[in-house]
């Protein structure tokens, strides 16, 4: 079996996903797996886990699910390393986080782990008054910290920005507020949605929170 994620845009009424489901079922595929990401003016964006006897029929399956009426599938990507699953990867990035006990790792720590739960082409770390164009931790190549300095300002000037409701398709980003930093990623080619901001957010919150207790564990041992 071949394990696609497909990320749907579906009219938010009941019987619209039970629709979908035996569009899958029509082209022999199983659904395993809904991740909801975003609802909203009627409608909701999905992403499915749907297991396929063979990747020959991708196009087929796209085809079907696009003639339930008001659906649209927005994206299909191969599963290659184990079945997706948003609620496990957050623990885990939690329990990586408050495993650190230095700032140095626990930075690095916060940019590979929302590099890897939000499969991001880069992440940083930034300080909202950056000196340089250094980030103080990455993973990929992400723009010059000023600029995502600048960015990171401008957007909490909105409050549905800052609160993680929108914000750009291709970056997101997250305060830690104590600390005086924001993480920062983006990703080409796939929108970043809703409840993938606000599992940031959650992240970050845990860093920050993480970061206050290094902070002081090393002032309280440096006397």
């Amino acid at each position: 079996m071949a394990t696609f994620v497909v990320r749907v845009w579906l009219p938010d009424r009941p019987g619209a996903l039970g629709a979908v489901a035996s569009r899958i079922g029509a082209v022999r595929g199983d659904l395993i797996g809904i991740d909801i990401l975003e609802r909203g003016a009627g409608r909701a964006i999905d992403e499915l886990i749907v297991e396929l006897p063979s990747r020959d029929l991708v196009s087929l399956l796209i085809e079907e699910m696009s003639q339930v009426d008001g659906v649209d599938v927005e994206d299909v990507r191969p599963v290659t390393d184990g079945q997706p699953d948003p609620r496990v990867d957050a623990l885990e990035s939690a329990a990586v986080l408050v495993e650190k006990t230095t700032l140095e790792a626990l930075l690095q720590a916060l940019c590979e782990r929302a590099s890897h739960d939000f499969e991001a082409d880069w992440s940083a770390v930034i300080d909202e008054r950056p000196v340089g164009d250094e980030p103080l931790a990455c993973v990929g190549h992400p723009p010059a910290a000023a600029w995502l300095a600048a960015l990171v300002a401008g957007g909490s000037a909105s409050s549905s920005v800052a609160s993680g409701e929108t914000g750009p398709e291709d970056v997101a980003w997250a305060l830690l507020p104590s600390a005086g930093l924001a993480v920062v990623l983006g990703r080409r080619g796939r929108p970043l949605r809703a409840r993938e901001r606000q599992q940031l957010a959650a992240l970050t919150r845990i860093a920050d929170h993480r970061h206050s207790e290094v902070t002081r564990h090393t002032v309280l041992g440096a006397n």
